[in-house]
């Protein structure tokens, strides 16, 4: 049976008066548009095709909206960083989700999503300060850990942790959609998330570098 057996494209929104009601619970997820985020919705949620991948980073260019079951939602952002867009579409979007964080009740915590061999960029940094102006739990996805070796994997981890703001409640794993890595991970990430129970920290050991870290951002 799949995670989640009846999970579905729920609306787009280009505007803040296009969202759906602001009730129940959802999380955001975010990434750079090559990190691979729609492949980690779809492996997540176990779900070929329900968010769009493309050869052309970028394909995310609203706020879509994916009920997982009633009353929780989770909410794929415009990919940022590299899509070929215009200066105009890119302040839309950042007037856009400013007042989505600023203003949705709903909202309970960030994924984001960094290619485990290039994290941390200066749109990753401001995506974790926005998620930071609501105090909201923050879950970071490194995928495509297949790309790099099981040691280079785990201290890429390690460096991840190292750079993130203590007391923050942040938590970090490695992901691959491709191989399967961390999904058990992610879910229960996602589902902590969804209850509004922040973050629980799950401590990885030596066998087991695809597991979440500390807490970072406040919880």
């Amino acid at each position: 049976m799949a995670a989640y057996a009846h999970v579905r494209f729920l609306t787009s929104a280009n505007k803040l008066d296009q969202l759906p009601p602001d009730a129940g619970s959802e999380v955001a997820i975010a990434g750079r548009s090559n990190a691979g985020k729609s492949s980690a919705i779809n492996a997540i949620v176990q779900r070929k095709g329900l968010a769009r991948t493309s050869k052309s980073p970028g394909a995310t260019r609203l706020l879509n909206f994916f009920e997982l079951e009633p009353a929780r939602r989770l909410v794929d952002l415009p990919g940022y960083g590299f899509a070929k867009v215009s200066g105009d579409l890119r302040a839309h979007w950042g007037t856009l989700l400013q007042g989505y964080f600023a203003k949705r009740k709903a909202l309970r915590g960030t994924i984001v999503v960094m290619d485990v061999r290039h994290p941390l960029t200066e749109h990753d940094w401001s995506m974790l300060e926005l998620a930071s102006t609501r105090q909201l739990p923050v879950h970071v996805l490194l995928t495509k850990a297949d790309k790099l070796g099981r040691g280079a994997a785990a201290n890429a981890l390690q460096a991840v942790r190292r750079q993130l703001p203590s007391g923050a409640a942040i938590t970090v794993q490695l992901f691959s959609a491709l191989a399967g890595t961390g999904l058990a991970e992610a879910r229960g990430a996602l589902e902590r998330l969804l209850d509004g129970r922040g973050i629980k920290e799950t401590p990885a050991g030596p066998a087991d570098p695809a597991g979440a870290s500390k807490p970072g951002i406040g919880g």
